[in-house]
């Protein structure tokens, strides 16, 4: 008996290596993070969440709810031996690695975005691959060695270069690194004779640099950190060429034309004034400055719609809380690039680090997405069913007038919601990075005599 009260769950991470646990009947998905926590060594997955596969999507996990939720009648009857998949998977993205404390989060993080970047059809971006290309070689392979002093002798010369251009050639696969529509557009000979350039340049730069650098420049490619979710014109359309895009500032609307991704549109989170879904139906309303029709699309079903909503809600509360600890890391890398108090730069971010990692801190932020009380069962019958019961639920999500970025104070009032479940961390911890942050950079500015204000 006690067997059949088990299931077994295998969590697959970013890194290709996996996760078996095994949880009770009626386990929440708490439970499957705690035990990823206690597997990585971690207090905190920051930017991760648990996802299931459905129609070829990941769709996260409310940790508060039971798993059976999620899988349905096979859940109840499957034996303790057959595992179920969940993903561990980036849930928001960031633009900078120093959001990120634990260095094997960070990692993590920086493996799946690595992923994302070989997937990108960013074809007007092909600079930014390449220096992308050149920061992964910096953080996985280290310095690549110089070229050695040139020989007073022409000849010699000539041949020591046409030497290292022989060694740099092969040691790193073009398809490792680069997208294959740009492999086939340059050619591997190009790719391989031109990175190592880039390559070279970065040398000094430590591995754990190089991951941060590389988290910074994949942040501007156009489709590498967003999410997407597909959706379909019509509801009667067979094909979903519509692309919704989650990313961090905002929402990115695709459209598949001949197997290309094409942009339509790109709103802001102040470009949004509501967000809207009743079944399977999903609306974006902009704000009436755009001057833009309502968009109307079609998810693969009332579940799907849902689940989406919640995670365009949860991003836009990151965004909010956020955005003020990016502001002063913004400012103390600008002081790092413009070389002033580079020593102090990295022994303050380490000492942060440190402090806020002894801080006793949970992943139970409260929850900001929308209210959706109605529980989720996978199984077709009870998807129809739910398609019946679902109204609408709106979400506003243009971001409040009284709110000062300059004041992490302000951002309490993010705490003091609960409506559905769990987000990633509370807004303490994010107004104890700035407050940190704005103490640096205030005795930066004391030592300078100047104001920082």
């Amino acid at each position: 008996m006690r067997t059949r009260q088990k299931r077994q769950v295998c969590v697959l991470l970013p890194n290709k290596q996996h996760l078996d646990c095994i949880v009770g009947v009626r386990a929440r998905g708490h439970e499957v993070l705690n035990s990823v926590l206690k597997h990585l060594g971690v207090s905190e997955l920051q930017v991760f969440g648990l996802a299931v596969l459905r129609d070829n999507e990941y769709l996260f996990l409310d940790s508060a709810q039971k798993l059976s939720k999620y899988f349905g009648k096979r859940w109840n009857r499957a034996s303790s031996t057959v595992p179920f998949i969940l993903f561990l998977r980036v849930q928001y993205y960031v633009e900078s690695g120093l959001l990120i404390l634990s260095s094997k989060v960070q990692q993590l993080y920086y493996t799946e975005l690595r992923q994302k970047v070989l997937h990108s059809q960013s074809c007007h971006q092909e600079a930014l691959l390449f220096q992308l290309a050149a920061s992964a070689l910096q953080a996985e392979v280290g310095d690549l060695e110089q070229r050695a002093e040139r020989n007073n002798e022409e000849e010699e010369e000539r041949g020591e270069e046409k030497r290292q251009e022989r060694k740099h050639r092969h040691y790193f696969l073009p398809e490792d690194y680069f997208p294959s529509w740009l492999i086939k557009r340059r050619g591997r000979d190009f790719l391989l004779q031109h990175c190592p350039v880039l390559h070279i340049e970065l040398r000094g730069v430590t591995r754990i640099q190089a991951v941060l650098q590389f988290i910074k420049e994949a942040s501007i490619l156009q489709d590498g950190p967003v999410t997407f979710y597909r959706m379909r014109q019509e509801k009667k359309e067979l094909r979903s060429s519509i692309l919704l895009g989650v990313a961090m500032k905002g929402v990115h609307i695709y459209q598949e034309v001949g197997g290309k991704q094409c942009q339509l549109y790109v709103f802001s989170w102040t470009d949004i004034e509501r967000l809207t879904f009743q079944g399977s139906r999903f609306e974006i309303a902009a704000v009436g400055s755009l001057c833009l029709p309502k968009l109307v699309y079609y998810t693969p079903s009332a579940t799907h719609s849902k689940h989406i909503l919640r995670h365009l809600s949860d991003s836009h509360r990151f965004h909010i809380i956020t955005r003020d600890a990016i502001g002063y890391i913004q400012q103390l890398e600008d002081m790092q690039a413009s070389q002033f108090h580079k020593e102090a730069y990295i022994c303050d971010t380490t000492r942060l680090a440190h402090r806020l990692q002894s801080n006793s801190l949970t992943s139970s932020m409260s929850d900001c997405s929308v209210a959706v009380e109605t529980t989720t069962a996978w199984s077709k019958e009870e998807e129809e069913e739910e398609e019946e019961e679902v109204t609408e639920f709106e979400l506003c999500v243009d971001e409040p007038e009284e709110l000062f970025v300059d004041s992490p104070a302000e951002l309490s009032w993010l705490a003091e919601l609960s409506v559905d479940g769990p987000l990633v961390l509370p807004s303490s911890y994010w107004a104890a990075v700035t407050m940190e942050m704005k103490q640096v950079l205030k005795s930066r500015a004391d030592d300078e005599g100047v104001s920082m204000d």
